[in-house]
């Protein structure tokens, strides 16, 4: 079949044709970007005659991924993977036109699936009623395909423990290579904590989105440590690398990051310990403990920054004691935006202002004595909170399903490690939660599952949980069958 696609007449032809297009557009216009369509074509190919192969490009496309202003200012996307990702989406579009019963009844029917399923409904509800409809809509549209590339592909993709290894890798190998990069534009400014922008541009949307993807594949690497028993040249590059993570996580200065590599470790304790199901609960509570205690009587007022003495340190030592002192302006920024976000939620607690419209709404909320040198907000950032980010965008309703979804998957994965016999996927369901744990931290602080890279990632480790959570019932069955007789 292969061999008669490649040789066709229609094939050849249009082959030919685009090439030639291409050259004459090129020539005219100077515009290195068209040189792309003969790649994406060959591409496009690829997905018709193994399309595994071509999402094996997509994964490892993901960590060298940029942004790409097409319209600026309105008009933006990702490359290469996003367009990658708009042709997965056709494609499992016209595969569930032809079988819509591709997706099995067992993935249906878990909890971990419903929920996902409620959020993107609610979050077409939302849009219906978003006061910025063209943004929301462009929310949905991205939601829509980041869903089916990264959350309901894999259920095709990673059939077996080969398959679990190769996504390990085609996503660590360009991800230590953008590390590499990144570290040494860093070294050639002194590894500045001022200036870390230079270095991570235009491979990281900021340091952030950069110590995030970092923070989240950390504890990949010890259980990969942990399954490379007696293989002494592997266990030693893994130390390495361990090693190197942990500069490159420290190098970026990014607190979250930090604390969501301690978190991930509670997580894996909390599993071991059988307790992760008291973990959200807790935190959850403090949370609500915290937001009680700082809005009554207006107890959050004494928090207020001096707009004169709060702005952005020169050195990470006088960023970490200006944190402490409350005198940190990405930290004050945060408290300036997280009580405008609880003020609108008053006006709007159902379907919110839409998603992708906080920036165009919170101003007049805000609370001009938390105002600090960067509330103009040039870049249009939102909440730097996805609790926040959710109340206010989509409501109450979209909150709590981000809470509730928090609180299953570290129960479903304390369930599916204690289910399964098999080292290997026990240590893997262990490294999932963990890198959930550290998505979780980042986000906190931050809104990173709306972006491609951080947003892949995640929805991909959901999806690998939701398999491995069937291979642990099919192996509970097997193993019961064998001990009935």
């Amino acid at each position: 079949m292969q061999q008669d696609v490649l040789g066709s007449k229609w094939f050849a032809f249009l082959s030919f044709t685009l090439l030639f297009i291409t050259v004459v557009l090129f020539a005219y216009t100077g515009k290195y970007i068209l040189l792309a369509a003969p790649v994406g074509f060959l591409f496009i190919l690829l997905m018709m005659l193994n399309w595994k192969l071509a999402y094996w490009i997509l994964l490892f496309s993901i960590p060298f991924s940029f942004d790409l202003d097409i319209v600026s200012g309105s008009l933006s996307t990702s490359i290469p993977d996003e367009p990658i990702v708009w042709l997965f989406l056709l494609l499992f579009s016209l595969i569930w036109a032809r079988r819509p019963g591709i997706l099995p009844q067992w993935w249906w029917r878990n909890a971990i699936v419903l929920v996902i399923v409620l959020q993107f409904v609610w979050t077409a509800v939302a849009v219906g009623f978003s006061t910025e409809t063209l943004f929301s809509v462009k929310f949905l549209l991205s939601k829509t395909w980041m869903l089916v590339s990264f959350f309901i592909l894999p259920l095709f993709i990673f059939r077996d423990k080969k398959d679990l290894r190769t996504g390990f890798l085609v996503l660590l190998v360009p991800l230590i290579a953008t590390m590499l990069i990144i570290l040494y534009r860093h070294s050639k400014i002194g590894f500045s904590f001022a200036k870390i922008q230079r270095a991570i541009d235009p491979l990281y949307y900021n340091h952030v989105d950069y110590s995030t993807v970092m923070s989240m594949f950390f504890p990949l690497l010890f259980v990969a440590y942990s399954l490379c028993r007696g293989k002494w040249l592997l266990r030693n590059l893994l130390i390495l690398l361990i090693i190197f993570f942990a500069v490159a996580i420290y190098l970026t200065y990014a607190r979250a990051a930090m604390i969501a590599v301690l978190f991930s470790l509670i997580i894996y304790l909390a599993i071991r310990l059988r307790m992760v199901k008291w973990v959200m609960p807790t935190i959850y509570g403090l949370m609500a403990a915290l937001l009680i205690f700082m809005i009554s009587n207006k107890e959050y007022m004494v928090y207020r920054p001096n707009f004169n003495e709060t702005y952005m340190h020169k050195t990470f030592t006088e960023h970490m004691i200006a944190t402490i002192r409350g005198k940190d302006m990405s930290s004050m920024e945060r408290l300036y935006r997280w009580v405008a976000g609880v003020r609108m939620s008053t006006d709007r607690p159902i379907t919110g202002y839409g998603p992708g419209a906080f920036y165009y709404n919170y101003k007049p909320y805000a609370v001009t004595s938390f105002r600090t040198y960067v509330s103009r907000n040039t870049e249009k950032s939102t909440t730097h909170n996805y609790f926040l980010f959710m109340l206010v965008e989509q409501g109450w309703p979209a909150m709590l399903l981000y809470a509730i979804l928090m609180m299953l998957l570290f129960a479903q994965a304390q369930k599916i490690y204690y289910r399964f016999h098999d080292r290997f996927y026990k240590k893997c369901t262990l490294g999932i939660a963990m890198f959930l744990a550290a998505a979780f931290i980042n986000n906190f602080f931050s809104e990173l599952y709306e972006t491609h890279k951080v947003g892949a990632l995640f929805y991909m480790a959901i999806a690998l949980l939701v398999i491995l959570d069937k291979k642990s019932r099919d192996e509970e069955k097997e193993h019961n069958a064998i001990s009935a007789h």
